[in-house]
């Protein structure tokens, strides 16, 4: 379906991606090597959803909500 599961850690030094490819899975980590994660979505939510470009934002270390990004110019549609 293209959904990418995001997950960090209890200290947010670290970011883990699980990805379904049709085949199997992919897991991919990334730590940061200073500091923490900046943003995660508060505790007493169990889903938050992100679009691409919020998602790269958030790996950067920044702040999606905050962050001033244009619209998706084009819809993505699996097939």
């Amino acid at each position: 379906s293209g959904t990418i599961f995001v997950f960090t850690n209890k200290r947010r030094i670290a970011v883990k991606l699980l990805v379904y490819d049709g085949q199997g899975f992919w897991l991919c980590m990334k730590r940061f090597s200073q500091g923490q994660l900046k943003w995660w979505p508060k505790a007493d939510t169990r889903t938050y959803t992100l679009n691409a470009q919020a998602l790269q934002v958030l790996l950067y270390q920044g702040h999606p909500q905050r962050a001033a990004m244009s619209d998706d110019w084009k819809p993505i549609v699996a097939k």
